[in-house]
């Protein structure tokens, strides 16, 4: 029998390029969303790219009610965690972000640990281990052992401070556990690649506001970037390689500033209105006031931060696509989908 796997937040950007890879392998696949509603559009999106949607099925369920998920994880033999809330701007109460992230993560262990499921692969971020530093420490290359101090309000979102508070949670679980159940957890960064429909990831974005003639230049960013298809492998990879048990991965192909993006862009699309210049960062702090998008990303300006993937390479024998493919992937994408 091909083994089981609860898959959480199947319709967002990671969960449904996992789902894929996962159906590819031959896994029977349970995709979780909020509302069912959107079953039939995430199937045909899916079917698009794999032959075995015949063994792809969904449920409707809410992160924050414990009750539903011990009746999906009977038979279930691994979780895929996916589902997290990401917001485009900056919520109104950062409880919004920080109780269903942290509630949602230990409802789904605690269900999994009760049903006997083999091990949950946790989809953290580069966000729970990157921030909350002190301005000199911010422009350094951080691995697994470093975690962002969300005490630090100067240098953390309330995002990042949820993926934190959640991912410990996860850590706390797994350490006063009896069952045996295993937890890997995968740290990505920024995530572009192929955008599957118009509802995109939030990552995306980057692309996005290179393309659509909404800036004469860009900001003084650098992102630390992996491709999607990249993240739905290492999840899987973080599910099959016995000595991944336990452990947490960071999960980037490499950086590159805005400037660096737009120029590619450029390159591959000189009829697009890519901006060529670069703002001041008093400007950007300015444009935030208007364009609510851009306020998450103020405290990474003039910084670069680096995420070190040597451990997922060797011990998950990880190989990520390149990172300007990553990019220009994505701009494929989202110029056939008509979003620029």
């Amino acid at each position: 029998m091909p083994s089981k796997v609860l898959l959480t937040g199947v319709t967002g950007f990671i969960g449904s390029h996992t789902t894929i890879q996962l159906l590819e392998k031959g896994y029977e696949v349970v995709g979780t969303m909020r509302n069912l509603d959107r079953a039939d559009d995430i199937k045909k999106v899916i079917a698009k790219h794999t032959d075995h949607i015949d063994k792809l099925t969904f449920a409707q369920a809410n992160l924050t009610d414990a009750d539903v998920w011990s009746d999906l994880m009977k038979g279930v033999d691994y979780v895929q965690h996916i589902a997290s809330p990401f917001p485009r701007g900056l919520p109104k109460h950062e409880d919004d972000l920080i109780i269903p992230a942290k509630k949602g993560t230990l409802n789904v262990l605690k269900a999994a640990a009760a049903n006997g499921v083999k091990r949950v692969i946790l989809t953290s971020s580069s966000a729970a281990i990157a921030y909350g530093k002190d301005k000199d420490k911010r422009t350094s290359t951080f691995t697994e052992k470093d975690w962002t101090d969300v005490n630090n309000k100067k240098d953390t979102t309330p995002y990042m401070r949820s993926k934190t508070i959640a991912e410990k949670a996860a850590w706390d679980f797994i350490k006063n556990d009896a069952s045996g159940m295993e937890l890997t957890v995968i740290c990505p960064v920024a995530v572009l690649g192929p955008v599957l429909e118009k509802d995109f990831g939030t990552s995306a974005n980057i692309v996005i506001k290179a393309m659509n003639g909404s800036s004469p230049a860009v900001p003084k960013l650098a992102f630390s970037i992996v491709d999607v298809r990249s993240i739905a492998d290492a999840n899987i990879k973080a599910m099959e390689v016995p000595a991944a048990a336990n452990e947490r991965f960071v999960c980037s192909a490499g950086l590159l500033t805005f400037k660096e993006i737009a120029d590619i862009l450029s390159a591959k699309y000189p009829n697009k209105k890519v901006p060529k210049g670069v703002l001041p960062n008093f400007a950007v702090r300015l444009l935030a006031q208007i364009d609510k998008t851009l306020q998450p990303v103020l405290i990474n300006l003039g910084v670069q931060r680096t995420l070190d993937s040597s451990k997922a390479k060797s011990l998950l024998n990880w190989q990520p696509i390149d990172e300007k493919e990553a990019v220009l992937s994505c701009a494929e994408s989202v110029v056939k989908l008509g979003l620029v």
